[in-house]
């Protein structure tokens, strides 16, 4: 029992990828893991200029203390960095057992983790729930390793000033959720949005009218692995509305393809992203080469072209290191 509920707390934690432990009696066990990435990029846009990019920076702590034999208590603490100021992105508490994780806070909701692609950049304008983190979350997830399932929801949220009113929303309200399935090497399962009343000053680069919108959508994902080979699909339809006028609105269809092949510590991907708007469409092809130099430690190099307008072909290098 307990061996179980430390791995769902992994889990819940979501902010880890590796971890150093630093406090570990009694049942009570404090983790801190961290993340350092930099690349040196070249993106899509018209007459932009290669430069060192500071992808990630972040710092988390997590917590697991046993309150009864099947019940224990968890919190996280998380920060980035990266753009410059250290901003805390991941504050929240908990409980966790055989039901499932239940926590309440500042933390990522459940559609955060939508999409299947395998590119590190340049995958091009891709699935965008807009809003997807938040101060008064709630979040339940449950996992039985064939079945799982999860739910979220931000009560309300204060936003900065959207590009239209010049003015602070704080009535912000999301509710999302996943459900999915494990059979064998096939992993399948949908997220389904909605958002009411949420700042976005600019959709994919379109000419649909920013400020306060609703957000409705849908994605379906389907992994398939065969060994050192990883097959991916999704397919995906989001509707933007304007709220101050409700008959300026964009829908959006979106799929995306990627594969992988692992040979020793080496991982080749490639990829391809696809949106289609009420009047134009816009598709990236990708491709890029990961290697595993140490368990925590990976270089990578990455391609990609898009067919959107004045876009340049895209180059990347990149190196992350984790604890």
């Amino acid at each position: 029992m307990k061996k179980t509920l430390l791995a769902l707390s992994v889990l819940a934690a979501g902010s880890a990828n590796a971890g150093v432990n630093l406090y570990d009696q009694q049942g009570v066990i404090v983790d801190v893991s961290g993340a350092a990435e930099v690349q040196y990029f070249q993106g899509y846009a018209k007459d932009s200029d290669s430069a060192f990019r500071l992808d990630d920076g972040d710092l988390a702590f997590n917590t697991t203390v046993p309150v009864t034999d099947s019940l224990n208590a968890v919190a996280a603490m998380a920060y980035e960095y990266e753009d410059g100021d250290v901003t805390n992105d991941e504050l929240w508490v908990g409980f966790q057992g055989d039901f499932g994780t239940l926590t309440f806070g500042r933390q990522y909701l459940i559609a955060d983790d939508a999409g299947i692609g395998k590119d590190y950049e340049l995958g091009g304008d891709g699935l965008d729930f807009v809003l997807a983190n938040g101060d008064q979350a709630a979040k339940y997830v449950f996992d039985n390793g064939q079945f799982y399932a999860g739910v979220s929801a931000l009560l309300t949220e204060t936003q900065k000033a959207d590009a239209v009113t010049g003015k602070d929303v704080d009535e912000a309200q999301v509710i999302d959720g996943r459900l999915g399935a494990r059979f064998g090497d096939l992993d399948a399962r949908v997220y389904l949005y909605s958002g009411s009343d949420i700042a976005s000053s600019d959709i994919f680069g379109t000419d649909f009218t920013g400020g306060v919108i609703d957000v409705e959508g849908y994605n379906l994902e389907v992994e398939y692995t065969m060994g050192a080979i990883a097959l991916a699909g999704s397919f995906g339809q989001v509707e933007y509305k304007n709220v101050a006028n409700s008959a300026n609105k964009l829908d959006v269809d979106t799929a995306a393809l990627a594969g992988s092949y692992t040979m020793d510590k080496t991982t080749f991907a490639l990829g391809y992203t696809f949106l289609d708007f009420d009047k134009d469409d816009v598709s990236a092809v990708y491709a890029n080469v990961t290697q595993q130099l140490h368990s925590n430690v990976k270089v990578y190099a990455e391609i990609g072209s898009s067919d959107a307008d004045d876009s340049e072909f895209g180059y990347l290098a990149g190196m992350e290191v984790l604890f």
